[in-house]
This record gives C-alpha cells, sequence and structure tokens, in this order.
C-alpha cells in the first residue's frame, strides 16, 4: 500500500471512521512487506516510539479489533493473558520463543500432517494451526 487512500479504505471497510491516529495505525500494520506479529502492548509502545500523537489505548485495541473482525488480522491466542496478532491471515504455524515473547511463523510445509483422534459431537474441525513454544537450550 502506498497510499493514505488504501489504508482509509481498509478502516471504512473495517467499520472505523479513518482518523489521522488510525490511518497510521494502519500504516504500521499493513505496510510492509513481512508478517508482522504484535500484541496489543507492543504496537502501542511502538507508536509511541516513532512520536507520534498520543494515541490511546483504547483507540488501538479498538482498531485491531475491527481488523481482526473484518479478516485483516488472525489473532493468536497464548494464554488468557496473551494473545498476539498477525497479519499473515493464511493458515499457518508458529513457534513462541518463551524467552523473547517473540512468535515466528513456521511453514505448513514444516508440520507432519498433524492427525486429531477426537470427534466433538456437531462439530468439525475449521482448521489446524501448531503453536511450538521453544525457549533457550542452556
Amino acid at each position: 500500500m502506498d497510499n493514505n487512500t488504501d489504508f482509509i479504505e481498509k478502516l471504512r471497510s473495517s467499520g472505523l471512521r479513518p482518523t489521522k491516529q488510525r490511518i497510521r495505525i494502519c500504516k504500521l500494520l499493513f505496510d510492509r512487506k513481512k508478517t508482522f506479529h504484535f500484541t496489543i502492548n507492543d504496537l502501542s509502545k511502538t507508536l509511541k516510539k516513532e512520536n507520534i500523537k498520543q494515541i490511546s489505548l483504547a483507540t488501538i485495541y479498538n482498531t485491531v479489533h475491527s481488523f481482526k473482525k473484518k479478516g485483516y488480522l488472525k489473532e493468536i491466542s497464548i494464554n488468557r493473558e496473551m494473545s498476539y496478532f498477525d497479519t499473515n491471515t493464511s493458515d499457518h504455524h508458529h513457534f513462541l520463543d518463551i524467552n523473547t515473547n517473540q512468535l515466528i511463523d513456521l511453514k505448513k510445509e514444516d508440520v507432519e500432517k498433524v492427525r486429531i483422534k477426537k470427534n466433538l459431537p456437531g462439530k468439525k474441525i475449521n482448521s489446524i494451526e501448531v503453536l511450538v513454544k521453544i525457549e533457550n537450550s542452556n
């Protein structure tokens, strides 16, 4: 995305008014070549580092969750207290480095087929995404 028109359209399609703060959030998330993994707090800290006019945590939270609801972001829940968001919304797996809290993409072809033996009545498997927790080997 190379101009604000694309960001404004993404915001509007997510049900958000395109304010300067939201356009800045949108640029930070989607104006990049590589996948971006972040928590709400990570995103807030990054915006503050860039000396952006103060953006409230509520604005960041609401914007991220609107993008998620529209399908522009994927949420990866680590536990009840921590969720990461991913700009790559395709089905894929992750490493979570528990020493650095870094989420790292793991391609589907790097994981052999996962077999689930249990079925839940009235439910079908939508997708399978593996989260592999890693730590330093010392």
